[in-house]
This record gives structure tokens, C-alpha cells and sequence, in this order.
């Protein structure tokens, strides 16, 4: 599974948990009340919420960084281990008079030499972070501008660039403002953020108190700071656009979003019957009759540029953009990164990718390449892997590097002209292919063995396979050919999409409709007791992705005769893990681990299992230590 694969999952795995718990309600209605302006006063409550704070261990459970370790060498396994309850009332608990606890630093290394600082929090912090996060996060959604795309729900940096590429071939906008702000994350004014939350209707003064805590937590070795947000917080993206949301906002004030005397807008109704609201009639008049300059704004996180019609009023821009920057938000501009690029002549770089306008009939089109930072990071990346292939000739070492083929082909497929760009990086590594792999591995078509990957075969290139003998059986394991990539067009985000609106969340996915919501509800509301939490959120997990089916009979399971069953016993070192955990029914689970034949023979009878349930039981029994069931009064 890619990287864009994962995220998209996890996007909809996000809005399924907020079902789980019954929470979708209270964040629809807060979204609705914060597009009406309301000031929220008093939400500590919906935070320390039972519903809200196991959500958050739900979530931070499904994290990656769940099981980073912070200064206290606890991770989530060792919240897991706690009952649901005592997780509950430690969250309470702490928030009654909150301390953050040290956070650990780390350096990571970026591609010029220097180092990244990373704020790590304790796994007890990260998870206050997220209960934190899951109100507030609404609430901002409703205020934040709509061509911001970074850290936020459903959008990418594929829908960043493709909204650059719109308005490069839409607007004849051909000059560009790209400003670079020193050290963004390090030197946030802490009380200047306050106030912006305090705008954007967050005004509960006890939450206030805790968030003004975490930004000046104590970093392990360095001491307390009085500016900046810790990069590595869960909270911190959320906190970073808040930030940066005035920043948009004014951009926009200044042409897209200035007031008109005269509403010259207007619905347009398009082919697909679809509505949106069409502004060329406000831009023209506002282009006859006043001096104001076009521009526009699109930002990924701390990354963005601002289009405009003349190298004139780009300079205009960048003056008044670096000026407001430093007196409004206290933050210093890169002089050496921020420039102004006319894209009739040069190439901008954005997010990876390098974008330029070139002339086609009688206009001006944008095409797009891999930046060449990311053409070198590419190609070191393939070396490198061609190297563990050598050392590594197997299944798993294919696949290992198949992944980081496939991972780049869906991150710069949506470039022009991605299909020239990595037919470069292939002849690149060519001989590095061919010095390290020749003795090893053949030379042949490649053969997709997945339906994901069958798209490689149309291309009919030669690469590289590994044969692997297995029981006289050979198996072919064939390395992805570098320059098969064609490009696909990004698309720009639909604005209808939403978490927080019903509408919004049928663009997603369907929402759960199979299982039975009452037996879902009694399962939420009624945790095992002397059981982790890890067992009881599990159980939920468990309940819908069987589709609230027993996993041996396949028939509806009832309140009252379903219980979870250990694959592998807990006194043989199972554990409550999803995969270790199956939803059967209480006379299927009886005869998993009976051991009298007269109550085994009474079971089957009850049950009336055909001979493939009496495998799948066997299977069960087997790793129980059990001896195998006959087929006592089996349908075949």
C-alpha cells in the first residue's frame, strides 16, 4: 500500500471512529454554530467527555508516532495495558490542573545539512493533544480560508499544486510572489496565537490555559521557550493554520473576497448539473473601476505562493506581504528563498514539484516536472535500494523496493511531464541496475502479479525478476520498470467535501449502514470491565468490520450470545491486538474451547454447521491446544 493509498484510508477509517463513538453529532453541530459565529465558552466539558476521550485513544492508537516513546519512555502499549475506565479518568484527572509533562527533542536531518528540531510528548500528552484537537478541529474548519490545503481533513498537496495549475492556465497570472518565512514553527508568537484563537470564537479560558501550558512545555535539555510551536504535537498543524489563516484571509481581502456595492456574482449550473458560484463578473467590474491588484493565495502549511498579472504589482506584493508578516504575525522573511519568478521565463518550485508556463497557439499553458532536488533524492533513493536488492534477492526485497517505486510514480504522476522525467532517472541508475543485479536476477517483461500493478504491463519494458523455486513450483517476482509512469491530471478539491456536514461526508464514503446500531451503541456504552482498553476499543473494531456477523456462522450476532474470542489464548502470549481478536457466537465461542465429546456433539447439533464452519472451528480449536471435531451431523 502507497503512502496516498494509506492516506485515503485513513480518512475514511478517521470518520468511521467518530460513528463508533456517537461523536459525529457534537462536531457537525459545532461546525454549524461556528459558520454562524458563535463563541464558544464553555468546552472543556465536550473535551473531557467519555465519548470524546475514546475517540482519542482510538485515534492516537492508530497513529505511527503512537508507539514513539517521549521522556518518560511510555508508549501507547503501555496506555493499552490500562482499563478504558482508569484511561478515562486519568485524562479527567490530569486536566483538572494541567502540567505538561518534558518533551523530548530530536534532529532530524534535512537535505542541506542542517537539522529539523522535533518536540516529542509523552503518549499521555499526545493523547489529551488529539481529545484537544477533535473539538477544536470543527470549529476551525468553518474559519479557515479554502485554498489552504495543508494539515487538514481530506485535502492533499496533489490539490495545492493543482490549484497553482489552474490558475496559471486560467487567469493569465504569470508572475508569482514566493515568500519563505525563517524558521515558521520556531518563532510563533505565543499570546499573538492566543488572540487569533480567541477570534476564531474559541474564548473557553480554562482550554485557553491548557493549550498557553503545552506551547511552553518544558523541552527536555533546552529549557522552556517563549515562542514557537513544537514541531512533532498533535495539536501543532491545527495550531500552525491558525496562525496562518489570518495571513489568507488578508490576501484574499485584497482582490478575491473585497466588498461590492453591486452582488455581480451568479450562479452557474454545469453539465454534470452541478451549482457554483461564478465571480468573472465581480473581477471585471472591480478590474474597470478600481486600482486594486489581482492576486491569489494558495498555501500548503508554511508553504505558498501568491499569483499576480505584473511583475509591478508583484513587488507591490512581496513589500506589503513581508511587511505584514512582521508587523502582524512578528515573523521574519528568508531574503535568500523569497523571490519573485515571471513563469513565462523560470520555473517555480511547489511541494516537489517545478512549475513553468510555456507557449501553446495563442496562449500560455502550464507544464510541470519533478523539481530537480527531488530528481537527485529520487535517484540516491533507487541506488539505494538497488543495493539492498543485491544484498537482499527475495520476495520481500522486491517488494521493499517495488514500494518505493510505486510510492514516487503516485506522488509526481500528476506532472506533465513525469513520463521524461523518470525515463532520466532510469537511465541514470542503468548501470547501477545492471552491475548490482545481473547475477542474481533475469532480464524480461515485466508481469504484473497484482491488480494494482497490471497497469505496468501495457508498457512492455524489460526489467529485472527474481525465480524462486518453491516445491518444484517456480514463483517470478519482477522489480518495477522505472519509466513506466504516464501522467494523470490533477484535480482540484471539491469545497463541498466535508467532515463536519452530511452532504460533505457522502462524498467520502458511505456511511455504515449494515450493522445493527443498537447492539453498536451497547457495545460503546459497555466496556468490559477488568479488561484494557486496547480489548475494548478492539471489540468495536471488531463488530463492524464482521459487519456485525458471527466470523464462523455468518448469522446477525445478538447482545446476548456474542463474545469475542482470543485466536491465540492469553496464557500462551496472545494478546488484545485486532488481529488476535474474532466476533462469534456464544455456543460457537463454548465449542471453540470444549473439551467433552458429549458437549461437542449437543453444540454441533445446535448449531447446524456445515463442514466448511467445522474447518474454520477445527482451525480455531488447533491453536487452542484442542484436538479436532468429527463431523457429527455436518451439511455438506
Amino acid at each position: 500500500m502507497t503512502h496516498f493509498d494509506g492516506e485515503k484510508i485513513a480518512k475514511k477509517t478517521s470518520l468511521r471512529n467518530n460513528e463508533y463513538y456517537s461523536t459525529q453529532e457534537i462536531f457537525d453541530k459545532l461546525y454549524k454554530e461556528s459558520k454562524a459565529n458563535k463563541k464558544f465558552k464553555n468546552l472543556m466539558p465536550l473535551i473531557v467527555s467519555e465519548e470524546n476521550i475514546k475517540l482519542a485513544y482510538r485515534n492516537v492508537r492508530k497513529n505511527k508516532g503512537s508507539k514513539t516513546s517521549g521522556t518518560n519512555h511510555r508508549d501507547i502499549r503501555d496506555i493499552s495495558k490500562m482499563s478504558i475506565e482508569e484511561v478515562i479518568e486519568y485524562v479527567r484527572k490530569r486536566l483538572e490542573n494541567y502540567n505538561p509533562q518534558p518533551v523530548r527533542r530530536k534532529e532530524i536531518p534535512k537535505e542541506n545539512g542542517k537539522t529539523r528540531p522535533l518536540g516529542i510528548p509523552t503518549i499521555e500528552d499526545k493523547l489529551i493533544q488529539q481529545c484537544i484537537k477533535q473539538v477544536l478541529e470543527p470549529i476551525c474548519e468553518a474559519k479557515f480560508y479554502h485554498h489552504s490545503y495543508g494539515f487538514r481533513p481530506n485535502r492533499s498537496t496533489h490539490h495545492a499544486v493543482s490549484r497553482a495549475m489552474t490558475l496559471m492556465n486560467k487567469t493569465k497570472l504569470h508572475y508569482v510572489v514566493d515568500i519563505d518565512i525563517k524558521g515558521f514553527f520556531d518563532n510563533v508568537d505565543h499570546s499573538k496565537l492566543i488572540k487569533q484563537m480567541w477570534s476564531l470564537g474559541i474564548q473557553d479560558k480554562n482550554l485557553i490555559c491548557v493549550i498557553n501550558k503545552m506551547l511552553k512545555a518544558e523541552i527536555k535539555g533546552v529549557g522552556v521557550l517563549n515562542k514557537g510551536i513544537p514541531q512533532g504535537g498533535i495539536l501543532s498543524p491545527l495550531l500552525a493554520n491558525i496562525v496562518l489563516n489570518e495571513l489568507d484571509w488578508w490576501v484574499s481581502s485584497q482582490w478575491e473576497a473585497f466588498p461590492t456595492r453591486k452582488n455581480y456574482s451568479k450562479i452557474r449550473i454545469l453539465k454534470s448539473g452541478k451549482a457554483y458560484l461564478d465571480h468573472s463578473n465581480k473581477y471585471r467590474a472591480m478590474k474597470e473601476s478600481t486600482k486594486l491588484k489581482r492576486m491569489f493565495i494558495v498555501r500548503y502549511a508554511d508553504d505558498f505562493k501568491i499569483f499576480c498579472s505584473s511583475y509591478e504589482d508583484a513587488q507591490k506584493i512581496f513589500i506589503a506581504t513581508k511587511q505584514w508578516l512582521s508587523e502582524r504575525l512578528h515573523l521574519e522573511v528568508n531574503p535568500k528563498k523569497s523571490k519573485i519568478t515571471n513563469l513565462r521565463k523560470n520555473y517555480t518550485d511547489f511541494l516537489g514539484f517545478k512549475l513553468k508556463l510555456k507557449p501553446k497557439r495563442k496562449q500560455f499553458v502550464c507544464t510541470s516536472h519533478i523539481a530537480d532536488k527531488q530528481m537527485e533524492r529520487i535517484q540516491s533513493k533507487i541506488k539505494e535500494e538497488i543495493k539492498k536488492l543485491k544484498a537482499e534477492p527475495s520476495r520481500k526485497g522486491v517488494m521493499r523496493y517495488n514500494s518505493v517505486i510505486l510510492g514516487q510514480h503516485n506522488y509526481y504522476k500528476i506532472a506533465s511531464e513525469v513520463n521524461t522525467d523518470f525515463k532520466i532517472i532510469a537511465y541514470r541508475v542503468l548501470r547501477k541496475q545492471y552491475n548490482q543485479l545481473r547475477r542474481k536476477f533475469k532480464t524480461t517483461k515485466y508481469v504484473g502479479a497484482k491488480e494494482k500493478l497490471e497497469r505496468y504491463n501495457r508498457y512492455k519494458i524489460k526489467t529485472y525478476v527474481h525465480k524462486v523455486k518453491n516445491n518444484k513450483k517456480e514463483t517470478t517476482y519482477s522489480i518495477l520498470p522505472i519509466q513506466a509512469i504516464t501522467n494523470k491530471p490533477p484535480m482540484n478539491f471539491n469545497n463541498d467535501i466535508c467532515n463536519y456536514t452530511e452532504a460533505g461526508r457522502k462524498l467520502i464514503y458511505k456511511e455504515l449502514e449494515t450493522v445493527n446500531w443498537k447492539t453498536l451503541r451497547y457495545l460503546r456504552d459497555n466496556p468490559v470491565k477488568n479488561q484494557t482498553a486496547e480489548y475494548n476499543d478492539n471489540r468495536i473494531s471488531l463488530y463492524c468490520g464482521q459487519l456485525g456477523l458471527c466470523a464462523i456462522t455468518k448469522l446477525p450476532l445478538e447482545i446476548e450470545e456474542m463474545e469475542v474470542h482470543h485466536k491465540k489464548p492469553k496464557n500462551k502470549g496472545g494478546t488484545d491486538e485486532y488481529k488476535n481478536l474474532i466476533y462469534v457466537n456464544t455456543y460457537v465461542h463454548r465449542l471453540i474451547h470444549c473439551t467433552s465429546k458429549n458437549t461437542e456433539k449437543r453444540l454441533m447439533e445446535k448449531l447446524n454447521l456445515t463442514s466448511e464452519m467445522i474447518k474454520k472451528v477445527n482451525s480455531l480449536r488447533k491453536i487452542c491446544g484442542s484436538r479436532k471435531l468429527g463431523k457429527v451431523k455436518a451439511i455438506i
